[in-house]
């Protein structure tokens, strides 16, 4: 009878030892926390996310073909002082001056001190649709009269604050969905090349050590010489992602073949 309370006991204390394990995702996320540039890193990726990827068209003040008359203008910095010292609770903008370069006949723009345009959060603007399905005009800031460009604006009069917010969808989204495909790529043909072995691994792996075999500098810049002009955007977008996951699933082909190569020679029983 003491033998058999002596095993419940042993029983009962590696019962609770085990429930006291930290899972191996508890142990990845305690040195997840502990290495400080990995959480601040993760938490500026996550920003870039919010603000670039998922709603830019809040937080960029203007649409992304929005044009002005300002061509070329300088940014417009938000103060809280002005020119003489004046302390100011709500941030505000200069107004431009244009001028024109009588010696190269050109006009400019020059920031005038004199126009004072105040900055309003989550006020009203240029209308647009949220990745082209939600209509709204609540910007995140912007101003009642006159313009807002922290950067400035191009050539063609476009601000490019709004345009950096724009293009970082594109560039965080090839990412997302550039990976996606290379899983998808790596996972399938490196297990089918692992079980199948033979013929069928061999040239799986002469196509992957081709793919791996191409400089990724000379590769982009052809590809950006390959890319016709006269496509829109999204075609842009759809070809770029299509081809480096066609190109960069080489390396997670190899290593989930050599998974299920390790696992077809085992026994099982």
């Amino acid at each position: 009878m003491l033998k058999d309370n002596n095993v419940k006991r042993e029983d009962s204390e590696l019962t609770q030892a085990a429930r006291k394990s930290p899972s191996y995702l508890e142990l990845t996320w305690y040195k997840f926390k502990e290495n400080k540039m990995a959480v601040a890193g993760s938490v500026i990726l996550i920003i870039l996310y919010i603000v670039c990827f998922v709603f830019p068209e809040f937080f960029a003040p203007y649409p992304l073909e929005y044009t002005t008359e300002y061509l070329a203008a300088p940014p417009q910095w938000p103060h809280f002082f002005d020119k003489e010292g004046n302390f100011s609770l709500r941030p505000f903008v200069y107004g431009y001056e244009e001028k024109v370069d009588q010696e190269n006949l050109r006009r400019y723009f020059v920031i005038d001190t004199s126009k004072k345009y105040p900055i309003y959060f989550f006020s009203r603007g240029k209308p647009y649709k949220l990745w082209h399905i939600f209509p709204g005009d609540i910007h995140f800031f912007g101003t009642k009269e006159g313009t807002i460009f922290i950067l400035g604006t191009d050539q063609l009069g476009r601000d490019l604050f709004s345009r950096i917010l724009y293009g970082g969808r594109i560039s965080l989204s090839i990412g997302l969905v550039g990976v996606f495909l290379s899983l998808v790529l790596g996972v399938t043909l490196g297990t089918i090349s692992g079980y199948f072995g033979g013929f069928v691994d061999m040239a799986m792996q002469r196509v992957i050590e081709l793919l791996m075999s191409f400089p990724s500098i000379p590769l982009w810049m052809a590809l950006a010489a390959i890319v016709p002009p006269t496509w829109s955007p999204y075609l842009v977008y759809f070809a770029i992602t299509i081809i480096l996951s066609i190109i960069g699933w080489g390396w997670l082909a190899r290593q989930i073949r050599g998974m299920v190569l390790s696992l077809r020679e085992q026994e099982f029983v």
